[in-house]
């Protein structure tokens, strides 16, 4: 297997020219005002932040202390996640919003902080695991979570009977939407905890195992690194509809029939922040690569919950949402749905939440989650405050170019792209112009792999890069590989940016066009073939 690399590396690029930009990178300017709210979510490295872990320790612990019949017990928690949590179309953000809110309210009582507010972790700025998070319970590897789960008949003992009750007491509306998700009957659900006998797909970990991440091991690795690197997170937070159909211009992944469907067609794909940041971050706090093919921690599958960085993970999820909509608002631009897609968006039924008194939420809808007003909360400023500044017009254009088919053979395609495209997109120092919609098989409930690192204009022998490669264009990430997968589409498609390195790209002439090569292989082979892909396009802003 040959690798490729440079000295000019990828880390050094976007170092140097965020240094050499500077405010200039982005051509904005005046940082919006800042409105205060209740509660204020800090960044968890800031004073208010670490202030914030102490209650946060203080009702993870309450909840684990709770018996598990009880709703706010804190596996019973984990399972509204595992039961309901949308991932991969565009009710991910205001679903993931009412759930931490809920969870918000809980910490708040339970730890008798009448000021709590999830604290968030800017990982674009602290591309690792804040100390803080190996205190006490909150790691899950904590001596607190061994009398639940260390190990999987004594997890089984204490949850399982408390879910049957509870499942059994189910209505029909709950009883539809479980089934739209793969879960017919408890057993189908159960089989996701166990992984239905394949290691790697067990929601359930053990306390030793449940993170990989360690004090004296805390960091992202380097892959990890650049999928929540400003690059990547700057290219997802320009998009200029909530929703379009057009990947690049969309800030959500596609639409689907319910929140309970995955993403699959030719119409359909994952958004950057969703497809990079988020699900990478997941699966490498939960061990994937460094632990295949598993058991994982349980980041990796939807029991991601048991692990408290999960909230602070999302609260920067959230973050970021909250960021692009007020550049939205500056730019007097939609920042919901529009028509009657916001009535079909809004009207969407969630029906498993659990508020902070320990009362069943019943029949709330996604409307009533469309603003932090909900539940009176700001966030304390951090990274991509930028795009909230007024950009120039060229930022705001809603219209791409056609999409640039590529001709596939295996795991590569060929793609035509205009010279002065390419040129337009290496000359911006920061912001990218080329976004390269890839489809490619879902993995198969029994397949190890779930990333893959896409490679810009490496030579043809080049099978795997590391991320300061010029050819590395990021690693697509799916997240929660999970026993009942066999129901989902079988393509995704995933909006990844076209690097900045000029490596990458050749030729570039008197000729018109010229021909860009994208390869997927992946990320960790362990002797799994390289995919077929299904589509390549690439559209220019």
């Amino acid at each position: 297997m040959l690798k490729a690399n440079s000295g000019f590396t990828r880390r050094h690029f976007l170092k140097t020219t965020i240094a050499a930009a500077g405010v200039a990178a982005l051509p904005l300017r005046g940082i919006a005002a800042w409105s205060p709210a209740k509660y204020t979510r800090y960044n968890v490295m800031s004073a208010g932040g670490k202030k914030a872990l102490a209650s946060y320790a203080k009702g993870v612990q309450a909840m684990l202390n709770l018996p598990a019949d009880h709703p706010q017990n804190w596996f019973r928690n984990v399972f509204i996640h595992l039961m309901d949590c949308p991932h991969g179309n565009w009710w991910f953000y205001v679903w993931h919003r009412g759930y931490l809110g809920y969870f918000e309210q809980t910490i708040r009582n339970l730890s008798e902080d009448s000021t709590f507010a999830m604290p968030y972790w800017d990982w674009t700025t602290l591309p690792q695991i804040p100390d803080s998070m190996f205190d006490g319970v909150l790691t899950p590897q904590h001596r607190g979570f061994e009398p639940y789960t260390s190990n999987l008949a004594v997890f089984t003992s204490f949850i399982q009977p408390a879910l049957t009750s509870y499942w059994n007491s189910l209505n029909a509306a709950q009883r539809a939407q479980l089934n739209t998700r793969g879960y017919a009957n408890f057993k189908s659900l159960w089989n996701d905890v166990t992984g239905n006998g394949v290691s790697g797909n067990m929601a359930y970990a053990n306390t030793c195992g449940s993170r990989y991440l360690t004090r004296d091991n805390p960091k992202l690795d380097e892959k990890t690194a650049y999928d929540v690197s400003p690059f990547v997170v700057y290219s997802g937070l320009l998009p200029t509809d909530f929703n379009n159909p057009v990947s690049y211009l969309s800030f959500t992944s596609s639409k689907t029939p319910s929140h309970n469907t995955q993403p699959g067609g030719p119409n359909s794909f994952f958004s950057v922040l969703e497809g990079f940041p988020h699900n990478k971050t997941h699966n490498y706090i939960g061990g994937y690569g460094p632990l295949d093919p598993g058991p994982y921690g349980n980041m990796t599958n939807n029991l991601s919950p048991v692990d408290p960085i999960f909230f602070l993970h999302h609260s920067n999820m959230d973050r970021l949402w909250d960021v692009w909509t007020r550049k939205q608002k500056n730019l007097h631009l939609p920042y919901l749905p529009a028509g009657q897609d916001l009535a079909t968006f809004s009207n969407e039924p969630f029906l498993f939440y659990v508020n902070g008194k320990g009362d069943y939420v019943g029949a709330s809808h996604a409307g009533d989650y469309l603003s932090t007003d909900r539940f009176d909360y700001t966030y304390e400023p951090g990274f991509g405050e930028k795009v909230v500044e007024v950009p120039n017009p060229g930022l705001m254009a809603k219209h791409t170019t056609p999409a640039l088919k590529g001709l596939l053979k295996g795991n590569t395609a060929s793609v035509a792209v205009p010279t002065a495209a390419i040129r337009k997109h290496l000359g911006d120092a920061l912001l990218p112009s080329l976004i390269a919609e890839i489809t490619l098989p879902r993995p198969s409930g029994t397949s190890s792999a779930r990333e893959f690192d896409v490679i810009v204009g490496a030579p043809a022998g080049v099978t795997q890069v590391d991320a300061d490669s010029p050819y590395y264009a990021g690693t697509i990430a799916f997240f929660g590989n999970m026993a009942h997968m066999h129901r989902m589409p079988l393509d995704a498609t995933f909006a990844v940016p076209l690097p900045k390195a000029p490596q990458a790209f050749h030729n570039l002439g008197a000729a018109a066009n010229a021909s860009v090569n994208i390869r997927v292989v992946p990320s960790h082979p362990h002797g799994e073939k390289p995919p077929l892909l299904k589509a390549v396009s690439v559209r220019a802003l």
